[in-house]
């Protein structure tokens, strides 16, 4: 993977470093893509230290014009891009509903019911997880056209697949972005552009370990909930998805486009009974 180029966003994510210093030790350059410059550049640090090439840029993913400034950095440094990996996403308390189901009693309480739902909250959610995805492929993809060997792999989520309570908007985005997979790998089937999807299972993260974990270490009713119905009975790990990631890069799946992989520890497959 010599001279290949890797952008990889939401970079200094716990997954997404993972992937990003995985695919430096393979010979891929790699561009760190991060709001926070500070974390990115912590992971590029880390690739550099070993002997890989890495660059960290802030970049919202949100903004086209941040993204094509960066895109004109990484084409000077390292050249256009081989392999993107849409890895920013996240949730946001605004779309977040304090309880499983609905009951009458939260019309007149305090908590977060669907109706409180903040307008704002949820499009954040939304344009973050759909456009986010969107804006970059659009960017880089126009690198990959007819240039062998290139793809987008698309981070998408188990609640792609059937929603988890309380979390309507996060559902929704990462439905999107799946659908949205199998739609750009459809479109660029004809110049070389393979896009797949990689939906993790159950894994802790900076922004998920508050909800899976007390500060004792010990689950709370959700992250309990979730090793009950995973049937290999444990999170998972940021290195459980790199042998998929190497699977969907590789040129011998070159037939492979337009999936979806769920690494989840057997979550789908239990139906809790």
């Amino acid at each position: 993977m010599k001279d290949k180029v890797a952008v990889v966003t939401g970079g200094s994510g716990v997954l997404c470093s993972a992937m990003a210093e995985h695919l430096a030790q393979h010979g891929y350059k790699v561009a760190i893509l991060s709001r926070s410059i500070e974390k990115g550049q912590r992971v590029a640090d880390r690739i550099t230290e070993r002997g890989g090439t890495a660059l960290a840029l802030s970049v919202d993913v949100l903004n086209k014009e941040a993204l094509q400034e960066a895109h004109r950095t990484i084409l000077d440094q390292f050249g256009p891009c081989d392999l993107l990996i849409n890895g920013a996403g996240g949730n946001h308390p605004g779309g977040t509903t304090s309880q499983s189901y609905f009951e009458p009693a939260q019309l007149e309480d305090e908590s977060q019911s669907f109706f409180d739902l903040d307008f704002d909250g949820v499009k954040y959610v939304f344009d973050l997880n759909f456009l986010g995805t969107f804006l970059p492929s659009q960017i880089f993809g126009r690198d990959m056209v007819n240039r062998k060997g290139c793809q987008i792999i698309n981070i998408s989520s188990m609640s792609a697949y059937a929603p988890l309570t309380k979390i309507s908007a996060y559902s929704a985005a990462k439905a999107a972005v799946s659908n949205f997979t199998q739609w750009l790998a459809v479109h660029f089937s004809k110049v070389g552009i393979r896009v797949n999807a990689i939906a993790p299972g159950f894994f802790i993260t900076h922004q998920n370990r508050a909800l899976l974990t007390n500060d004792d270490g010990s689950l709370t009713e959700r992250g309990q909930a979730i090793i009950d119905h995973t049937p290999m009975g444990e999170f998972g790990k940021a290195e459980d998805l790199i042998s998929t990631l190497d699977w969907l890069r590789d040129d011998r799946s070159s037939f492979i486009t337009g999936v979806v992989v769920p690494v989840d520890g057997g979550f789908m497959a239990f139906h809790g009974v």
